[in-house]
């Protein structure tokens, strides 16, 4: 039985020392420069008395980075992952959660570390990757590591404006990428292309997997978001074959006339994630790609990543929603109604999570730990944790699992309860919509709808009128450029309702 995650590296480079692991289309590192490297940077950390604590990680993205990160582990400590885009504000809320002796920096990043109020103690990957190992040493380290020692924590907003670090450990990790690749199929000759921040969960579809099988990870160059054709290029150039990517940045390729220029040649899984695909944008990437596999994927972070996939075996057509499916081998999800019953099929209720892929919590914040993270109201017999998403959900009558809206986005207008994600789907299905985002203006019982595309607000007050009872209008219609997007791929409401 697998309980240290280091051992999907550990066989690997066994395998395939040679073959390429990471790269940025740049520079790359074999499975035996990871291996080495994070080995000495394990000694390192070792000799210097860090052991079972916070290493702070502040580094461009690079497959150095993700080095750093099976370093930290190696050394028996668990990483935390900040990146220059960050808010200086959010940077300084973290480090004084997690209160680290050690930060890990790369030339481009040194000197903004040094500006920041930091206590312990900076230094250079690229120096400390030299280390001498000791074999011996780490040795120790890993035979007195269990399944339930923290291996990161990552950062998530926190509805108080402060951040809250999610805490997974090995078991949680194991569970997640075992079941996760078992389903979507991943193998050696899987060639990834992430997308996803290196300072968030995401990634780790992408980086643990790589280390699993012997695949190989591309960490697709942040700027090509924005450039839809070079993107493109580039997964063709580096044969690309799997992405599991959130939805604004595959909806950006189709809904831009990419594909009228060039296609991903070499794509055979397209896994979404962070918001619904519209089904519009959906099809044209359907369209283009017939025989790839798609897979719809739901999960918090505090499940580490993913707990749900439906693969898409039918037709849809706009207006319909796209299941997130059932959950994993090892995983159930509770559909819980306000009384903590189960919901029957139809009815909504909120999404709750069971089973070994939950992390340990929010670490140095056990209040928030305790309001979500609650004992399973269905088992009074002995302790049990489940996870409390806040996310809405419903069976549908083929028995799928599917995503309603986040409990937070339910408001009371004229009398009646509304879900604006139904609004959004809505608007969604017409055409001349690229994304569309509803909040409410509590202050003018208002609801507010930002949109992106090129129909004009007139047009889509008409169109809307034909497919929404006169309560769920919006007050007001807003278009913009380009919708707000959160790091992780989600349209950033906070900031929509900031512009009320």
């Amino acid at each position: 039985m697998q309980t240290h995650v280091l051992d999907y590296l550990t066989d690997s480079v066994k395998r395939v020392p040679d073959k390429m692991a990471y790269s940025n289309g740049t520079e790359s590192l074999t499975f035996g420069e990871v291996y080495g490297q994070s080995r000495a940077i394990g000694t390192f950390l070792s000799d210097s008395g860090v052991y079972r604590e916070p290493v702070v990680i502040f580094m461009n993205r690079h497959p150095k980075m993700v080095a750093a990160f099976f370093g930290v582990i190696c050394g028996g400590n668990y990483y935390v992952p900040i990146d220059v885009e960050m808010p200086e504000s959010r940077i300084r809320l973290i480090l004084e959660n997690v209160k680290a002796k050690v930060m890990i920096c790369d030339a481009g990043t040194m000197e903004a570390a040094e500006k920041m109020a930091f206590d312990g103690k900076i230094v250079l990957y690229d120096e400390i990757c030299h280390t001498g190992i000791k074999e011996a040493a780490l040795q120790e380290i890993y035979e007195k590591a269990l399944d339930t020692d923290p291996i990161y924590i990552v950062f998530t907003s926190g509805s108080t404006g402060i951040p809250k670090g999610v805490t997974a450990c090995h078991r949680s990790v194991i569970d997640y990428i075992d079941h996760l690749s078992e389903a979507l199929g991943f193998d050696e000759n899987t060639v990834f292309g992430n997308q996803a921040p290196l300072y968030m969960d995401a990634c780790l579809r992408e980086l643990f997997s790589t280390v699993k099988f012997g695949a190989s990870a591309y960490l697709i160059p942040k700027e090509l978001f924005m450039l839809p054709v070079r993107l493109v290029e580039f997964m063709n150039e580096y044969q690309i074959n799997t992405v599991c990517w959130v939805v604004s940045a595959l909806t950006m390729i189709s809904a831009l006339g990419t594909f009228e220029t060039v296609i991903p040649e070499h794509l055979r899984l397209i896994a979404f994630v962070s918001e619904a695909f519209p089904v519009k944008q959906f099809n044209k990437w359907k369209a283009v790609l017939p025989d790839a596999t798609y897979v719809n994927l739901y999960g918090p972070t505090e499940g580490t990543g993913v707990c749900c996939y439906y693969t898409v075996d039918r037709e849809f057509v706009p207006g319909d929603v796209i299941p997130i499916g059932k959950p994993f081998k090892n995983t159930e999800i509770l559909l819980l109604n306000e009384k903590n019953q189960r919901c029957g099929s139809g009815e909504e209720g909120e999404i709750c999570i069971r089973g070994a892929s939950l992390t340990l919590g929010y670490y140095n914040n056990p209040e928030k730990t305790a309001e979500v993270f609650v004992q399973n109201p269905l088992n009074s017999f002995y302790p049990e944790l489940i996870y409390r998403t806040g996310d809405i959900g419903r069976l549908n009558d083929r028995g799928e699992l599917e995503f309603v809206s986040r409990r937070d986005y339910q408001i009371k207008h004229m009398g009646h309860r509304i879900e604006l994600g139904e609004i959004e789907v809505n608007v969604n299905a017409l055409d001349g919509i690229e994304a569309a985002g509803c909040v409410y203006d509590k202050a003018r019982s208002k609801i507010v709808l930002y949109y992106s595309g090129r129909t004009d607000e007139k047009t889509l007050t008409v169109s809307l009128k034909e497919k929404l009872p006169r309560y769920m209008l919006p007050g007001r219609i807003v278009r913009l450029e380009k919708l707000p997007y959160t790091a992780n791929g989600k349209i950033d409401r906070m900031t929509l309702t900031k512009m009320l």
